[in-house]
Protein backbone atom coordinates (compact mmCIF):
# COMPACT_ATOMS: atom_id res chain seq x y z
CA UNK A 1 0.00 0.00 0.00
CA UNK A 2 0.77 3.66 -0.57
CA UNK A 3 2.78 5.54 1.86
CA UNK A 4 0.89 8.64 1.18
CA UNK A 5 -2.69 9.49 -0.24
CA UNK A 6 -3.05 9.87 -3.58
CA UNK A 7 -5.90 12.88 -3.70
CA UNK A 8 -8.38 12.47 -6.75
CA UNK A 9 -8.15 15.11 -9.17
CA UNK A 10 -5.33 17.12 -7.72
CA UNK A 11 -4.42 19.72 -10.24
CA UNK A 12 -0.22 20.65 -11.73
CA UNK A 13 0.86 23.96 -10.84
CA UNK A 14 3.95 25.15 -11.89
CA UNK A 15 6.18 28.08 -10.72
CA UNK A 16 5.03 30.04 -13.50
CA UNK A 17 1.64 30.55 -12.26
CA UNK A 18 2.85 30.80 -8.94
CA UNK A 19 5.13 33.93 -10.11
CA UNK A 20 1.62 35.69 -11.35
CA UNK A 21 -0.46 35.15 -8.66
CA UNK A 22 2.62 36.47 -6.38
CA UNK A 23 2.98 39.32 -8.98
CA UNK A 24 -0.31 40.60 -8.90
CA UNK A 25 -0.48 40.26 -4.54
CA UNK A 26 2.93 42.73 -4.80
CA UNK A 27 0.84 45.20 -7.17
CA UNK A 28 -1.92 44.50 -4.80
CA UNK A 29 -4.31 44.13 -7.84
CA UNK A 30 -6.41 41.11 -6.59
CA UNK A 31 -10.14 41.81 -8.18
CA UNK A 32 -11.16 42.04 -11.69
CA UNK A 33 -8.10 43.39 -13.55
CA UNK A 34 -5.78 43.49 -16.29
CA UNK A 35 -4.51 39.75 -15.95
CA UNK A 36 -8.37 38.74 -16.21
CA UNK A 37 -8.67 40.30 -19.64
CA UNK A 38 -5.09 38.95 -20.59
CA UNK A 39 -6.82 35.91 -19.28
CA UNK A 40 -9.76 35.85 -21.69
CA UNK A 41 -7.69 36.53 -24.57
CA UNK A 42 -5.35 33.42 -24.29
CA UNK A 43 -8.54 31.58 -23.52
CA UNK A 44 -10.09 33.46 -27.16
CA UNK A 45 -6.89 32.17 -29.02
CA UNK A 46 -7.47 28.82 -28.07
CA UNK A 47 -10.87 28.46 -29.26
CA UNK A 48 -10.80 30.96 -31.97
CA UNK A 49 -13.99 32.47 -30.49
CA UNK A 50 -13.46 36.38 -30.00
CA UNK A 51 -16.41 36.80 -27.53
CA UNK A 52 -15.66 35.13 -24.13
CA UNK A 53 -16.25 36.46 -20.39
CA UNK A 54 -14.53 35.47 -17.25
CA UNK A 55 -16.64 34.47 -14.12
CA UNK A 56 -15.95 32.96 -10.80
CA UNK A 57 -17.36 29.76 -11.28
CA UNK A 58 -19.20 27.50 -14.34
CA UNK A 59 -22.26 27.87 -12.32
CA UNK A 60 -22.37 31.38 -12.84
CA UNK A 61 -21.52 30.67 -16.63
CA UNK A 62 -24.29 28.61 -17.00
CA UNK A 63 -26.73 31.26 -15.18
CA UNK A 64 -25.69 33.99 -16.83
CA UNK A 65 -25.97 31.83 -20.30
CA UNK A 66 -29.62 31.29 -19.08
CA UNK A 67 -30.08 35.36 -18.86
CA UNK A 68 -28.51 35.76 -22.10
CA UNK A 69 -30.83 33.32 -23.96
CA UNK A 70 -33.54 35.32 -22.39
CA UNK A 71 -35.03 32.20 -20.93
CA UNK A 72 -37.82 31.71 -18.05
CA UNK A 73 -40.91 31.10 -16.91
CA UNK A 74 -43.44 29.18 -18.58
CA UNK A 75 -40.18 28.00 -20.76
CA UNK A 76 -38.72 23.89 -20.73
CA UNK A 77 -34.94 23.36 -21.59
CA UNK A 78 -33.86 19.87 -22.34
CA UNK A 79 -31.11 18.54 -20.54
CA UNK A 80 -28.95 15.52 -19.69
CA UNK A 81 -29.91 13.17 -16.56
CA UNK A 82 -26.41 12.70 -15.91
CA UNK A 83 -24.47 15.93 -15.16
CA UNK A 84 -23.58 17.50 -11.77
CA UNK A 85 -26.62 19.54 -10.31
CA UNK A 86 -25.36 22.86 -11.31
CA UNK A 87 -26.42 22.01 -14.64
CA UNK A 88 -30.00 22.09 -13.58
CA UNK A 89 -29.75 24.54 -11.07
CA UNK A 90 -28.81 27.29 -13.91
CA UNK A 91 -32.28 26.35 -15.25
CA UNK A 92 -34.26 27.04 -12.39
CA UNK A 93 -32.39 30.20 -11.14
CA UNK A 94 -34.23 31.76 -14.57
CA UNK A 95 -37.24 30.25 -13.69
CA UNK A 96 -37.52 28.15 -16.58
CA UNK A 97 -38.31 24.28 -15.98
CA UNK A 98 -35.84 21.68 -16.65
CA UNK A 99 -36.81 18.65 -18.75
CA UNK A 100 -34.63 15.35 -18.50
CA UNK A 101 -33.23 13.37 -21.35
CA UNK A 102 -31.70 10.18 -20.85
CA UNK A 103 -28.16 9.56 -21.41
CA UNK A 104 -26.72 7.37 -24.82
CA UNK A 105 -25.19 3.84 -22.97
CA UNK A 106 -22.44 3.71 -24.65
CA UNK A 107 -21.31 7.56 -24.62
CA UNK A 108 -22.78 8.41 -21.74
CA UNK A 109 -23.47 11.29 -23.48
CA UNK A 110 -27.50 12.86 -23.90
CA UNK A 111 -29.58 10.81 -26.36
CA UNK A 112 -31.05 13.01 -28.79
CA UNK A 113 -33.55 10.46 -29.57
CA UNK A 114 -34.62 11.15 -26.23
CA UNK A 115 -34.16 14.99 -27.09
CA UNK A 116 -36.42 14.86 -29.51
CA UNK A 117 -38.99 12.64 -27.49
CA UNK A 118 -38.94 15.30 -24.47
CA UNK A 119 -39.69 18.13 -27.09
CA UNK A 120 -43.09 20.56 -26.41
CA UNK A 121 -44.59 23.55 -27.61
CA UNK A 122 -43.20 24.84 -24.24
CA UNK A 123 -39.40 23.82 -25.38
CA UNK A 124 -36.58 26.83 -26.19
CA UNK A 125 -33.24 25.88 -25.68
CA UNK A 126 -31.00 22.14 -25.03
CA UNK A 127 -28.24 22.49 -22.33
CA UNK A 128 -26.01 19.87 -23.46
CA UNK A 129 -23.20 18.30 -21.69
CA UNK A 130 -20.03 16.95 -23.03
CA UNK A 131 -19.50 14.26 -20.69
CA UNK A 132 -16.33 13.38 -19.57
CA UNK A 133 -14.43 14.80 -22.11
CA UNK A 134 -16.54 13.16 -25.19
CA UNK A 135 -18.15 14.77 -27.48
CA UNK A 136 -21.81 14.85 -27.80
CA UNK A 137 -23.68 13.53 -31.24
CA UNK A 138 -23.52 17.09 -32.20
CA UNK A 139 -24.36 17.07 -36.22
CA UNK A 140 -28.18 15.35 -34.36
CA UNK A 141 -28.47 17.81 -31.61
CA UNK A 142 -28.11 21.08 -33.85
CA UNK A 143 -30.37 19.46 -36.50
CA UNK A 144 -33.20 19.03 -33.83
CA UNK A 145 -32.11 22.47 -32.49
CA UNK A 146 -32.38 23.82 -36.18
CA UNK A 147 -36.00 21.77 -36.72
CA UNK A 148 -37.64 23.26 -33.96
CA UNK A 149 -36.17 26.47 -33.72
CA UNK A 150 -34.40 25.99 -30.10
CA UNK A 151 -31.52 27.63 -28.59
CA UNK A 152 -28.13 25.36 -27.97
CA UNK A 153 -26.16 26.06 -24.38
CA UNK A 154 -22.63 23.68 -24.38
CA UNK A 155 -21.74 22.82 -20.91
CA UNK A 156 -17.89 22.18 -21.39
CA UNK A 157 -16.77 22.07 -18.23
CA UNK A 158 -15.37 18.88 -18.92
CA UNK A 159 -14.51 20.05 -22.32
CA UNK A 160 -11.79 22.55 -22.91
CA UNK A 161 -10.15 20.32 -25.53
CA UNK A 162 -12.98 18.25 -27.11
CA UNK A 163 -13.16 18.40 -30.74
CA UNK A 164 -16.01 17.17 -32.79
CA UNK A 165 -15.47 16.20 -36.20
CA UNK A 166 -12.46 19.00 -36.58
CA UNK A 167 -14.80 21.49 -34.71
CA UNK A 168 -13.98 22.77 -30.84
CA UNK A 169 -16.63 22.23 -28.46
CA UNK A 170 -17.78 25.13 -27.31
CA UNK A 171 -18.84 26.52 -30.99
CA UNK A 172 -21.58 24.73 -32.01
CA UNK A 173 -24.29 25.98 -29.67
CA UNK A 174 -25.24 29.74 -28.87
CA UNK A 175 -23.48 30.09 -26.43
CA UNK A 176 -20.72 27.82 -24.28
CA UNK A 177 -19.54 27.43 -20.74
CA UNK A 178 -16.34 25.78 -19.27
CA UNK A 179 -14.92 25.50 -15.67
CA UNK A 180 -11.13 25.87 -14.34
CA UNK A 181 -12.37 24.31 -10.53
CA UNK A 182 -9.82 22.46 -9.19
CA UNK A 183 -10.44 19.12 -10.79
CA UNK A 184 -10.81 19.96 -14.24
CA UNK A 185 -8.13 20.21 -16.75
CA UNK A 186 -6.91 23.60 -16.58
CA UNK A 187 -7.33 25.37 -12.98
CA UNK A 188 -7.97 28.83 -11.36
CA UNK A 189 -8.95 27.14 -8.11
CA UNK A 190 -12.24 28.30 -8.55
CA UNK A 191 -13.29 29.94 -12.17
CA UNK A 192 -15.45 29.77 -15.44
CA UNK A 193 -15.85 31.41 -18.93
CA UNK A 194 -18.97 32.03 -21.22
CA UNK A 195 -17.84 31.83 -24.50
CA UNK A 196 -20.30 32.76 -27.82
CA UNK A 197 -19.91 33.49 -31.48
CA UNK A 198 -22.78 36.20 -31.00
CA UNK A 199 -21.51 39.60 -29.19
CA UNK A 200 -24.25 40.35 -27.85
CA UNK A 201 -24.70 37.35 -25.47
CA UNK A 202 -21.70 37.98 -24.17
CA UNK A 203 -21.67 41.47 -24.00
CA UNK A 204 -24.54 40.95 -21.43
CA UNK A 205 -23.25 38.46 -19.49
CA UNK A 206 -20.53 40.88 -18.53
CA UNK A 207 -22.61 43.35 -17.13
CA UNK A 208 -25.04 41.02 -15.08
CA UNK A 209 -21.76 39.21 -13.57
CA UNK A 210 -20.72 42.54 -11.99
CA UNK A 211 -22.92 43.74 -10.56
CA UNK A 212 -25.55 44.82 -13.81
CA UNK A 213 -22.92 47.68 -14.06
CA UNK A 214 -21.81 49.56 -17.19
CA UNK A 215 -19.52 47.80 -19.57
CA UNK A 216 -15.65 48.09 -18.07
CA UNK A 217 -17.20 49.15 -14.63
CA UNK A 218 -14.03 47.42 -13.63
CA UNK A 219 -11.54 49.96 -14.69
CA UNK A 220 -12.50 52.83 -12.56
CA UNK A 221 -9.82 52.09 -10.50
CA UNK A 222 -7.45 51.76 -13.19
CA UNK A 223 -4.15 53.97 -13.69
CA UNK A 224 -5.98 56.02 -16.17
CA UNK A 225 -8.42 57.70 -13.35
CA UNK A 226 -11.69 57.48 -11.70
CA UNK A 227 -14.16 56.58 -14.35
CA UNK A 228 -17.81 56.84 -13.38
CA UNK A 229 -20.10 53.59 -13.84
CA UNK A 230 -23.69 53.33 -13.94
CA UNK A 231 -26.16 50.31 -13.40
CA UNK A 232 -27.62 49.24 -16.51
CA UNK A 233 -29.54 46.07 -14.87
CA UNK A 234 -30.35 43.65 -12.36
CA UNK A 235 -26.85 41.19 -11.86
CA UNK A 236 -24.76 39.60 -9.62
CA UNK A 237 -21.45 39.11 -7.91
CA UNK A 238 -20.31 36.71 -10.73
CA UNK A 239 -16.61 38.43 -11.74
CA UNK A 240 -12.99 36.51 -11.92
CA UNK A 241 -10.39 37.96 -9.79
CA UNK A 242 -6.66 38.47 -11.00
CA UNK A 243 -5.82 36.61 -8.45
CA UNK A 244 -7.79 33.40 -10.01
CA UNK A 245 -6.64 34.49 -13.98
CA UNK A 246 -3.01 34.59 -12.71
CA UNK A 247 -3.30 30.72 -12.38
CA UNK A 248 -5.58 30.23 -15.82
CA UNK A 249 -3.35 32.55 -18.35
CA UNK A 250 -0.53 30.27 -17.68
CA UNK A 251 -2.68 26.74 -17.11
CA UNK A 252 -3.87 27.63 -20.80
CA UNK A 253 -0.77 27.94 -22.66
CA UNK A 254 -0.22 24.18 -21.46
CA UNK A 255 -3.30 22.86 -22.07
CA UNK A 256 -2.12 20.73 -25.23
CA UNK A 257 0.91 19.50 -23.01
CA UNK A 258 -1.44 18.28 -20.17
CA UNK A 259 -4.18 17.06 -22.20
CA UNK A 260 -0.87 14.65 -24.00
CA UNK A 261 -0.28 13.47 -20.68
CA UNK A 262 -4.06 12.36 -19.41
CA UNK A 263 -4.27 10.63 -22.87
CA UNK A 264 -1.06 8.40 -22.02
CA UNK A 265 -2.69 7.97 -18.57
CA UNK A 266 -5.87 6.63 -20.21
CA UNK A 267 -4.33 4.36 -22.39
CA UNK A 268 -2.08 2.88 -19.43
CA UNK A 269 -5.55 2.41 -17.61
CA UNK A 270 -7.42 1.15 -20.72
CA UNK A 271 -4.61 -1.79 -21.85
CA UNK A 272 -4.26 -2.95 -17.74
CA UNK A 273 -7.83 -3.58 -17.76
CA UNK A 274 -8.82 -4.55 -20.74
CA UNK A 275 -9.74 -8.29 -18.96
CA UNK A 276 -11.00 -6.82 -16.32
CA UNK A 277 -14.53 -7.78 -15.55
CA UNK A 278 -15.97 -4.21 -15.31
CA UNK A 279 -16.83 -1.78 -17.98
CA UNK A 280 -14.30 0.66 -19.48
CA UNK A 281 -14.80 3.53 -21.88
CA UNK A 282 -15.86 3.20 -25.14
CA UNK A 283 -13.05 4.13 -27.47
CA UNK A 284 -13.37 7.18 -28.99
CA UNK A 285 -15.17 7.88 -31.92
CA UNK A 286 -13.44 8.53 -35.20
CA UNK A 287 -12.81 12.08 -35.93
CA UNK A 288 -13.01 13.65 -32.65
CA UNK A 289 -11.01 14.21 -29.90
CA UNK A 290 -11.36 13.09 -26.29
CA UNK A 291 -10.41 15.54 -23.65
CA UNK A 292 -10.09 12.74 -21.02
CA UNK A 293 -11.32 14.81 -18.47
CA UNK A 294 -12.66 11.54 -16.28
CA UNK A 295 -11.71 7.98 -16.49
CA UNK A 296 -14.43 6.08 -15.86
CA UNK A 297 -15.19 2.28 -14.83
CA UNK A 298 -18.93 0.85 -14.04
CA UNK A 299 -18.57 -1.65 -11.77
CA UNK A 300 -21.94 -4.55 -11.65
CA UNK A 301 -22.15 -6.45 -9.14
CA UNK A 302 -24.39 -8.46 -11.09
CA UNK A 303 -21.90 -8.58 -13.86
CA UNK A 304 -18.60 -8.95 -12.03
CA UNK A 305 -19.11 -9.57 -8.59
CA UNK A 306 -17.91 -6.24 -6.48
CA UNK A 307 -20.20 -3.71 -5.85
CA UNK A 308 -19.04 -0.21 -6.88
CA UNK A 309 -19.45 0.85 -3.01
CA UNK A 310 -16.98 -1.45 -1.75
CA UNK A 311 -14.96 -0.89 -4.54
CA UNK A 312 -15.11 2.77 -3.43
CA UNK A 313 -13.87 1.81 0.08
CA UNK A 314 -11.44 -0.57 -0.67
CA UNK A 315 -9.26 2.00 -3.01
CA UNK A 316 -9.61 4.66 -0.37
CA UNK A 317 -8.31 2.20 2.62
CA UNK A 318 -5.87 1.86 0.18
CA UNK A 319 -4.35 5.26 0.05
CA UNK A 320 -5.95 5.93 -3.56
CA UNK A 321 -8.96 9.02 -4.08
CA UNK A 322 -11.44 8.06 -6.34
CA UNK A 323 -14.90 9.98 -7.48
CA UNK A 324 -18.42 9.24 -8.03
CA UNK A 325 -19.51 11.20 -11.29
CA UNK A 326 -22.64 11.80 -10.89
CA UNK A 327 -25.64 9.58 -9.71
CA UNK A 328 -28.37 10.25 -11.68
CA UNK A 329 -29.79 14.36 -11.17
CA UNK A 330 -33.32 12.21 -10.93
CA UNK A 331 -32.03 10.14 -7.58
CA UNK A 332 -31.40 13.31 -6.20
CA UNK A 333 -34.32 14.19 -3.03
CA UNK A 334 -34.92 17.93 -3.60
CA UNK A 335 -35.32 17.43 -7.84
CA UNK A 336 -37.58 14.16 -6.91
CA UNK A 337 -39.75 16.38 -4.75
CA UNK A 338 -40.05 19.40 -7.10
CA UNK A 339 -40.06 17.68 -10.28
CA UNK A 340 -41.50 14.32 -9.44
CA UNK A 341 -39.51 12.74 -11.99
CA UNK A 342 -39.88 8.92 -12.02
CA UNK A 343 -36.45 7.14 -12.02
CA UNK A 344 -37.99 4.27 -14.58
CA UNK A 345 -37.60 7.01 -17.22
CA UNK A 346 -34.20 7.63 -17.09
CA UNK A 347 -32.88 4.12 -16.91
CA UNK A 348 -29.28 4.37 -18.47
CA UNK A 349 -28.23 7.26 -16.30
CA UNK A 350 -29.12 5.88 -13.56
CA UNK A 351 -27.88 2.65 -13.67
CA UNK A 352 -24.58 4.62 -14.57
CA UNK A 353 -24.63 6.45 -11.37
CA UNK A 354 -25.39 3.53 -9.30
CA UNK A 355 -22.29 1.90 -10.74
CA UNK A 356 -19.86 4.14 -11.73
CA UNK A 357 -16.42 4.88 -10.06
CA UNK A 358 -13.80 7.66 -11.90
CA UNK A 359 -10.43 6.77 -11.39
CA UNK A 360 -7.60 9.72 -10.75
CA UNK A 361 -6.31 11.40 -13.94
CA UNK A 362 -4.48 14.27 -13.92
CA UNK A 363 -0.80 15.24 -15.61
CA UNK A 364 0.61 15.88 -11.67
CA UNK A 365 0.59 11.86 -11.62
CA UNK A 366 3.83 9.76 -12.17
CA UNK A 367 4.35 6.85 -13.78
CA UNK A 368 4.08 5.25 -10.09
CA UNK A 369 1.29 6.55 -9.10
CA UNK A 370 -0.46 5.25 -12.31
CA UNK A 371 0.88 1.80 -11.42
CA UNK A 372 -0.22 2.30 -7.73
CA UNK A 373 -3.98 2.72 -9.71
CA UNK A 374 -4.05 -0.20 -11.67
CA UNK A 375 -2.16 -2.38 -8.59
CA UNK A 376 -4.86 -1.52 -5.90
CA UNK A 377 -7.93 -1.81 -8.25
CA UNK A 378 -6.99 -5.23 -9.53
CA UNK A 379 -6.34 -5.80 -6.18
CA UNK A 380 -9.72 -5.27 -5.07
CA UNK A 381 -11.02 -7.59 -7.57
CA UNK A 382 -9.06 -10.81 -6.19
CA UNK A 383 -9.70 -9.55 -1.99
CA UNK A 384 -13.62 -8.61 -2.33
CA UNK A 385 -14.46 -11.36 -4.37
Amino acid sequence: MRDDFLIFGQPLIEQPEMDEVVASMKASWLGTGPKVREFEQRFAAYKGVPNVAAVNSCTAALHLAALALELGPGDEVITTAMTFCATINSIIYVGATPVLADIDPDTFNIDPVDIERKITDKTKAILIVHFAGRACDMDAIMAIAEKHNLKVIEDCAHAIETEYKGKKAGTFGDVSCFSFYATKNIVTGEGGMLMSNHKPYIDTAKIKALHGLSVDAWKRFSDDGYKHYYVETLGFKYNMMDLQAAIGMHQIERVDRYWTRRQEIWGKYQEAFKDMPFRTPAPDEENTRNAYHLYTIQVSKEECGVDRDDLLVFMKKNNIGVGVHYLAIAEHPFYQKTFNWSLEDFPHAVKYGRETLSLPLSPKLTDQDVEDVIEVVKGAFKKIT
